[in-house]
C-alpha cells in the first residue's frame, strides 16, 4: 500500500468510526428528548453495542495497517498540519483504548442510559436514593477506567484528561484558588448594593412565546436552522451529527423567563461552534473525539464551553443586547412586560443573587457551583466521600460558599444530568470556558476596535466570523492552549475574566 493510499484508507476507517458515533448520538438525543421512559434499558444496550463497534473499528488490524502507513506518509509535514494531527490523534486514541477492556467500555455505555432514566425519576421525586446506586456504579466504573488509563498523583487526573487534556486535580486546584480570591471581593461589592426589581421575571410566560423568542434569538446569533433545530428537554444540551445537523435543546419554566432565554443562548454558542467547523474535516479525526468515543468538532469541553458562555454572557447578558432587543421580547409578552423598561430588564437578569441552580446562577456565583462539583468529584474518585454521604456534603458546601440552605435534593445534588451520563471530570470545563471566553473577548476587542460598534448595532455576524476563523473552523486540530497562544499570545489566564467581572459588577 502506498503512503497516499494509507492516508485514504485511514480516512475511510475513521469515517466509519465517526458514522457509528453519530448514530450513537442520534439515539442519545432521542433518549433525552422524545423516548418513552420504558425504552431506557434497551436503548442503553443499543448505545453500548454501537460504542463497542466504534471501538472495534478503531482497534481493528486494518486500521492499524493504515495508521502505520499514514504515519510514514506524514513524517515530512509540519507538526501542526491537519494531516499530521489527524494521524497523531488517531495513534494516541488507539494506544489509549488498547489499555481499556472492551467490556468496560460497553458496561459504561450501557449504564449511561438507565442511570439517566433513574436520575430523571429521582429528580422528579426529589429523592436521591432513587439514583444513588446508579451513581455508585458510575463512580466504580470511572475508577476502573482511570486505573486502566493510568495516573500518578490523583485518579481524577485521568478522568479530567478525557475532557480537558493537560489539566489535573492539582492544576485545577491552583486555578480555583486564584479565581476564588479574585471573585470574593467582587461578589462582596455587588451584594452590598440594593437589589434591582425582578418581580416581573416570575410572572406567567406561556411556552409558545418563550419558544418563538428563543428561535428568533438563535437566528440572530447566527445559528443555521437549516442545519439544526431547537427542542425541549429536562436538562439543556447540544449535540451534532456532523456540522450539517447540529441540534440544541432548552427547557421552559412558565414562571421564570430567564431560564429558557439564557439556556437557549448557551446552547446556541455550542451549536455555532459545531456548525462552524471546516467542511473538509467532516467525518475525520478532527471532528471525532476518538478517546471519548464521541463525534464532536470542539477541541475540548472547555473550549466548547468558552463559546457557549461567551455568547450567553458577553453578548446576550449585556446591556446593549437588551437595549436593542427588549422591544421584541415585549411583543411576545405585552401583558407581562408592559410595565418594564429595557434597563430594568437588564438589571434584573444581571442581578447578583446566590441561588441553588447552577444553570440559573448569576455570573459571580456560577464558578462557586463548579468548584463545589469538582471538589466532590475528586472526593468520590479517591474514595474520601462515599456516595451515600453526597447530599450532606453538597448541602454543607452550598451553605459555606453561598450561605443558602438547600431545601431538597432536586434543588441540590440532583440538579445536573452529568453524573448520570458518566461525565465525571467534565464540570471544571465550565469554569475553564468562562476564563477562555473572556480571554478571547479581551483580545478581539483590542485587535478589532470596530467589534463593539458591530455588537451594539446587533451585527453579531462580525463576532461570529472572527470566532469561526480563530476557533471553530479548526475543529480538533489545535489543542486548547495552542488556540489561546495563537490568538491571545498566552495560555489560559484568569486575569481577563476577573477584569471583565470587575468592570461589570464592581464599578
Amino acid at each position: 500500500m502506498t503512503q497516499h493510499a494509507s492516508l485514504v484508507a485511514l480516512h475511510e476507517r475513521i469515517a466509519a468510526v465517526n458514522d457509528v458515533l453519530n448514530a450513537t448520538s442520534v439515539l442519545t438525543w432521542d433518549s433525552r428528548t422524545m423516548m418513552p421512559a420504558g425504552g431506557a434499558e434497551t436503548r442503553g444496550h443499543q448505545i453500548a453495542t454501537l460504542t463497542r463497534i466504534a471501538r472495534d473499528l478503531l482497534l481493528a488490524p486494518e486500521t492499524e495497517r493504515a495508521l502505520e502507513g499514514a504515519e510514514r506518509a506524514v513524517e515530512g509535514l509540519a507538526e501542526d498540519s491537519a494531516k499530521r494531527r489527524m494521524v497523531q490523534q488517531t495513534r494516541h486514541a488507539v494506544e489509549h483504548h488498547k489499555r481499556v477492556p472492551a467490556s468496560l467500555i460497553q458496561e459504561r455505555a450501557a449504564l449511561r442510559t438507565v442511570a439517566q432514566a433513574a436520575w430523571i425519576e429521582a429528580r422528579s421525586k426529589s429523592d436521591f436514593s432513587v439514583f444513588s446506586s446508579y451513581l455508585a456504579k458510575t463512580v466504580e466504573l470511572s475508577r476502573a477506567y482511570a486505573d486502566c488509563i493510568g495516573w500518578s498523583e490523583h485518579p481524577y487526573d485521568a478522568m479530567v484528561s478525557i475532557y480537558e487534556p493537560g489539566e489535573t486535580a492539582a492544576s485545577l486546584k491552583d486555578l480555583f484558588k486564584e479565581l476564588r480570591a479574585g471573585l470574593l471581593p467582587i461578589l462582596d461589592a455587588a451584594r452590598s448594593r440594593p437589589q434591582p426589581r425582578s418581580d416581573f421575571l416570575f410572572r406567567d410566560f406561556p411556552e409558545e412565546g418563550q419558544r418563538a423568542f428563543g428561535l428568533s434569538l438563535t437566528e440572530k446569533l447566527g445559528y443555521d436552522l437549516q442545519r439544526g433545530r431547537l427542542d425541549t428537554t429536562v436538562h439543556p444540551f447540544e449535540v451534532s451529527f456532523t456540522r450539517n445537523d447540529v441540534r440544541i435543546t432548552t427547557r421552559y419554566n412558565r414562571n421564570y423567563l430567564p431560564a429558557s432565554i439564557f439556556g437557549t443562548a448557551h446552547e446556541t454558542g455550542h451549536g455555532l461552534y459545531e456548525q462552524g467547523v471546516d467542511p473538509a474535516y467532516t467525518r475525520t479525526t478532527l471532528t471525532t473525539d476518538l478517546v471519548g468515543l464521541y463525534a464532536v468538532g470542539g477541541t475540548s469541553f472547555g473550549a466548547h464551553e468558552s463559546q457557549s458562555r461567551l455568547w450567553e454572557n458577553h453578548i446576550v447578558r449585556s446591556r446593549t443586547f437588551w437595549q436593542l432587543h427588549f422591544p421584541e421580547l415585549q411583543k411576545h409578552f405585552p401583558d407581562q412586560l408592559g410595565d418594564v423598561s429595557a434597563e430594568e430588564f437588564y438589571r434584573a437578569v444581571t442581578r447578583v443573587e446566590p441561588g441553588f441552580i447552577r444553570v440559573e446562577a448569576d455570573e459571580l456565583t456560577y464558578d462557586f457551583h463548579i468548584i463545589l462539583r469538582a471538589d466532590i468529584e475528586c472526593a468520590l474518585m479517591d474514595r474520601s466521600l462515599p456516595v451515600a454521604d453526597l447530599p450532606e456534603a453538597w448541602n454543607a458546601a452550598i451553605r459555606r460558599d453561598l450561605d443558602l440552605v438547600v431545601p431538597n435534593d432536586a434543588h441540590g445534588v440532583l440538579q445536573d444530568v452529568h453524573w448520570s451520563t458518566g461525565y465525571i471530570g467534565s464540570f471544571p470545563t465550565y469554569t475553564i470556558g468562562n476564563v477562555m471566553g473572556a480571554q478571547m473577548m479581551e483580545t478581539l476587542r483590542r485587535q478589532k476596535p470596530s467589534l463593539d460598534a458591530a455588537i451594539t448595532a446587533g451585527e453579531y455576524s462580525t463576532l461570529a466570523q472572527e470566532l469561526r476563523t480563530r476557533i471553530w473552523q479548526h475543529g480538533r486540530r489545535f489543542r486548547r492552549d495552542e488556540l489561546l497562544e495563537r490568538e491571545t499570545g498566552r495560555r489560559l489566564d484568569p486575569a481577563p475574566y476577573l477584569a471583565y467581572l470587575r468592570s461589570k459588577y464592581a464599578t
